[in-house]
């Protein structure tokens, strides 16, 4: 017999790729997942995780089990769903992981609303980058994500989750006052060909749009400093030392004096922001209303 919280190491170990990486996540020894995958293996007779220096792959057969373990674990999320709905439900804890700017634009709002309608559910929120968050759902970290649509994330079609959309988002161009550019009121990206740019870390879902919009525009985005911190972004570019794309809702309640900021002209750049859940957890009677009040509070722009 099969048990199902190997099911959930082996996934974690595909998603992570290494033992130790999936160790983390799951807050185990990567001795402990080591002996759980060898038990796996054993229990169906077959081999199922490749090792290298490089890291974990799973074998053929690992990859058959996976899919057959995706459907397993949501269904048993449905199960859980549907016994927290025969007991109320009505009270409980539910934990979101949402990057900066999302808690602030909806995640701090539906609080507001989930006190007035669900009294008896308690929100704990934690800061975590729009990449990040959607492998802490997975590893059952956090129940929902306030994630970023980037290169490589979990698509609409993913077996292991559910997606809400929440609302899109353009990204402006941030100048530095004496940009010769500055005194019109659009900005094409093609025109910021040759200037020295920031941009944010490889991996962060911004730099991913930034990149993409840039080769759309002709060129190679190539930035000269870099920065998560929107702050620290707008700073530098006061400071003269290059041009930004910058998320539209990041700006709010900056203090901007020391740029120019514009729309782009044009295809615009854009940050598509979802909320996710494991896939059978939609309908749990403490997590659904959670994914409601976001909803509501991304309102028209979802």
């Amino acid at each position: 017999m099969i048990e199902a919280r190997r099911l959930h190491i082996l996934r974690a170990v595909a998603d992570h790729r290494t033992v130790t990486a999936a160790a983390a996540a799951l807050y185990l020894t990567p001795s402990a997942v080591s002996q759980q995958l060898a038990a796996l293996e054993q229990e169906t007779g077959h081999r199922l995780v490749d090792r290298s220096a490089r890291g974990a792959r799973l074998t053929p057969a690992g990859e058959i089990l996976l899919s057959h373990a995706n459907a397993v674990l949501a269904q048993l999320e449905r199960a859980e769903a549907e016994l927290a709905a025969y007991d109320s439900g009505d009270a409980g804890t539910v934990t979101v992981a949402a990057f900066a700017t999302g808690i602030g634009l909806v995640v701090a709002p539906a609080l507001t609303a989930l006190a007035r309608t669900a009294p008896g559910i308690r929100v704990r929120v934690r800061d975590a980058e729009g990449d990040e968050s959607l492998l802490m759902v997975l590893d059952r970290q956090v129940d929902v994500a306030v994630a970023v649509e980037y290169r490589g994330a979990p698509g609409e079609d993913d077996p292991r989750l559910t997606r809400v959309p929440l609302y899109a988002e353009p990204f402006d161009a941030v100048l530095p006052p004496g940009h010769p550019l500055a005194a019109g009121e659009r900005v094409a990206l093609g025109d910021l060909a040759k200037d020295a740019w920031i941009g944010q870390s490889a991996g962060n879902p911004c730099h991913d749009v930034t990149v993409l919009a840039c080769e759309y525009a002709g060129f190679t985005f190539d930035p000269e400093h870099s920065s998560d911190d929107f702050r620290a972004v707008v700073a530098l570019a006061s400071a003269s030392a290059g041009v930004a794309l910058v998320p539209r809702s990041a700006l709010r309640g900056m203090e901007l004096g020391g740029v120019v900021v514009r729309p782009i002209e044009g295809v615009v750049p854009t940050r598509r922001v979802f909320a996710a859940v494991r896939r059978g957890a939609e309908d749990h009677p403490l997590i659904r209303p959670v994914l409601g009040a976001l909803g509501d509070a991304a309102g028209p722009r979802a």
